[in-house]
C-alpha cells in the first residue's frame, strides 16, 4: 500500500509540473488566447446585447483591419460568448459552399438533439438543459437555402434560441456572400433571432458595401480593430504568464510588450516564443524575451509581411518605399510624390489603397505612417 501511494503522489507532482509547463500563449490562426487584449469594453457591449437587448445594433456586426490585429480571434470569442447566453453559432470561412456550409454548421451546432443523415423537418428541440429535440425526415432539396434555413429558425425561435451566422476572411467577388447578405436582411425584417458577424480586410469590407444588392449592411455597426494600447499589452502579457505559473519583471515586461507593436497575433508570437526559451525557468528574464522577440519577428515577416507585399501592385511599392526616407517618422504626402516622380494625385489613389489594407495610417492631415509592424524594417533590410 506504502508504494503505491508514493507512485501516486509521484505521478500527480509530474501531472502538475506537465500542466505548469504548457506555453499558454496561442499564435495557431484563430485559436482563441486564456486572455484577450484591448477588447474589454467592445466584448462588455457585445455580451449585453447577447444577453439583454435583441435590437442591439451591434448584432449585425462587420469588423475589419489588416492581417494580425485579431479579427478571427475576436469573433470566435464572441461566439463563445453568444452561447453561453443561450444562442448557437455557426462559423464559416467566405468560400465557395459557404451557403450549405453555414446549414451543416448550423445543423451541428445543435448536434446533441439532431440526428441525421439526412434533413429533417424539427419537431421538438434541445440545447443543453433548454430544450428537447426530434426530427421528422425530411427530402433535403425541399426549399431553397432561405426556406430550409427558415424552418430551423422557426423552432429555435419556439424556445428563444438565437442563432449568430460568423463568416470569416470576406470576399466581396462570392456571390454566395453577395446572396447571403441580401437574403439575411430578410431574416432581420421577419424578427428572426439572429445575429451577424463579418470579418475581413478593410478594402474588401468597403467593396462589400458598395454593393447595391447588401445595401442594407451599411447600417451594420462596423469596428476597425487597430493597434492595441501599451498598457493592455502590458496587463494581458502578466496576466498570461502568471496565471501559468511563471513571473516576469519589469524590465522584462516592457520590452516584450514594445515588440508586439500593438499587434495581437504579434502579442502572441513573442508570448509563445519567449516561454520557450525561458524552459524550465519560473521567471522571464529580459534574455528570454530578447531572443523570443527576435524570433517572433521571423516568423511575423513570413507569416503576414511577405504574403502581404505579394499581394501588392508596383505603384503600392513604390509608394511605401518613398516613405523609407523618413526613418519612422510621418511622411508628408507632397514629399512621397517627389520621390515617386508623379503628381500629388497619382500618389494620394495609393495613399487610399494602402490606408483600405491597413498598411499605413494617416496620423494628421497631409501625412502618412508605416501602420504595419516590422514593414518598414522589411523593405528597409530588402
Amino acid at each position: 500500500m506504502a508504494k503505491r501511494k508514493k507512485i501516486s503522489k509521484k505521478k500527480k507532482r509530474d501531472r502538475s509540473r506537465m500542466e505548469s509547463s504548457i506555453n499558454p500563449f496561442t499564435p495557431s490562426f484563430g485559436k482563441v488566447p486564456p486572455i484577450l487584449a484591448g477588447r474589454k469594453i467592445l466584448i462588455g457591449e457585445f455580451e449585453q446585447a447577447f444577453s439583454l437587448n435583441p435590437n442591439d445594433p451591434n448584432l449585425c456586426s462587420l469588423f475589419s483591419g489588416p492581417r494580425g490585429v485579431g479579427k478571427t480571434v475576436l469573433m470566435s470569442h464572441l461566439a463563445r460568448k453568444a452561447e453561453a447566453s443561450g444562442w448557437i453559432s455557426a462559423n464559416v470561412t467566405a468560400r465557395p459552399g459557404m451557403l450549405e456550409d453555414i446549414l451543416e454548421r448550423t445543423m451541428d451546432a445543435a448536434n446533441e438533439f439532431i440526428e441525421r443523415p439526412s434533413f429533417k423537418r424539427l419537431t421538438s428541440v434541445s440545447i443543453s438543459s433548454l430544450f428537447s429535440a426530434s426530427w421528422e425526415y425530411r427530402n433535403s432539396d425541399s426549399g431553397n437555402w432561405r426556406t430550409r434555413m427558415s424552418r430551423i429558425l422557426d423552432v429555435l425561435a419556439e424556445y428563444s434560441i438565437g442563432l449568430l451566422i460568423t463568416i470569416d476572411e470576406i470576399d466581396p467577388n462570392l456571390e454566395e456572400l453577395i446572396d447571403f447578405s441580401a437574403t439575411f436582411q430578410h431574416f432581420v425584417r421577419e424578427d428572426r433571432k439572429v445575429a451577424l458577424f463579418m470579418a475581413g480586410l478593410p478594402v474588401n469590407v468597403s467593396a462589400l458595401l458598395s454593393d447595391k444588392s447588401v445595401s442594407f449592411l451599411r447600417r451594420a455597426a462596423q469596428h476597425q480593430l487597430g493597434r492595441i494600447e501599451d498598457a493592455d499589452i502590458t496587463d494581458a502579457f502578466r496576466e498570461t504568464i502568471e496565471e501559468a505559473g511563471k513571473s516576469i519583471g519589469d524590465d522584462a515586461l516592457s520590452l516584450a510588450a514594445e515588440a508586439t507593436g500593438g499587434f495581437a497575433y504579434m502579442m502572441q508570437l513573442v508570448g509563445f516564443r519567449t516561454w520557450i526559451e525561458a524552459e524550465d525557468s519560473s521567471v522571464i528574464e529580459v534574455t528570454h524575451v530578447e531572443r523570443g522577440a527576435e524570433l517572433a519577428r521571423r516568423d511575423f515577416v513570413n507569416g503576414i509581411i511577405k504574403k502581404m507585399l505579394q499581394d501588392l501592385s508596383d505603384g503600392d511599392i513604390a509608394f511605401l518605399e518613398a516613405m523609407l526616407p523618413d526613418k519612422g517618422h510621418p511622411s508628408l504626402m507632397n514629399d512621397i510624390a517627389e520621390r515617386m516622380g508623379k503628381t500629388p494625385s497619382y500618389a494620394r489613389v495609393y495613399r487610399t489603397r494602402l490606408v483600405e489594407q491597413g498598411l499605413i495610417s494617416a496620423p494628421r492631415r497631409g501625412f502618412v505612417e508605416f501602420e504595419m509592424p516590422l514593414l518598414r524594417e522589411y523593405l528597409m533590410e530588402n
